[in-house]
């Protein structure tokens, strides 16, 4: 019996209009297409306009009302495996992605996640320090192995609407979803004992 394949999803983490993280998850799903490994989703956390904690019930529970928390639900629970790419906003994650993850739990449990952060002098790091720490009371396995991009707007096009980061970005985007793949076959195997 064949195994199905893993079904890595690419969230866009930030929201917020004239955002660049488009752009830059549209580089790491290519990535993570050429990487051949996994079944690659791009996924844009602002199509879901979820609400901030709109749900009566604890997400624990899995008894959503809301059609946004629905659609949601059934998009996190189907990926094996996350990139998150995602900015830094006053030295914190965004508020999205915190409340994206707040409104689930279950669908998160026993999966692992990789980061592909960006911004000026930090590159985000801050942002991706905060969000492997909330990451972990879902159970989830956060990734040493990112991808840190420092000085964001010198690899963009605003013309063309392009991302084109140099050799050494793409080099730790191969890393990076060698060690995810690793992670996620081993925590399938979990969820499914």
């Amino acid at each position: 019996m064949t195994e199905a394949p893993l079904i890595l999803q690419v969230i866009i983490c930030s929201t917020r209009p004239g955002r660049t993280g488009p752009m830059v998850a549209a580089w790491a799903a290519d990535q993570a297409r050429a990487h051949g490994q996994c079944a690659v989703e791009l996924v844009d956390l602002a199509e879901f306009q979820l609400p901030i904690l709109g749900e009566a019930r604890h997400p624990r529970f899995g008894q959503y009302d809301h059609d946004e928390s629905k659609r949601w639900s059934a998009s996190v629970a189907r990926a094996d495996a996350y990139v998150f790419v995602l900015p830094e906003y006053d030295f914190a994650m965004p508020a999205s992605l915190l409340n994206a993850l707040q409104c689930l739990y279950h669908e998160w449990t026993y999966k692992p996640v990789a980061f592909v952060s960006y911004g000026g002098e930090s590159g985000a790091l801050r942002s991706v320090q905060m969000t492997k720490q909330a990451v972990t009371t879902f159970k989830m396995v956060p990734l040493v192995e990112a991808v840190s991009i420092h000085q964001v707007t010198q690899y963009i096009d605003k013309a063309a609407g392009t991302f084109t980061p140099g050799d050494a970005q793409a080099r730790k985007a191969t890393a990076m979803l060698d060690e995810l793949v690793r992670w996620a076959k081993a925590l399938r195997a979990l969820r499914l004992a």
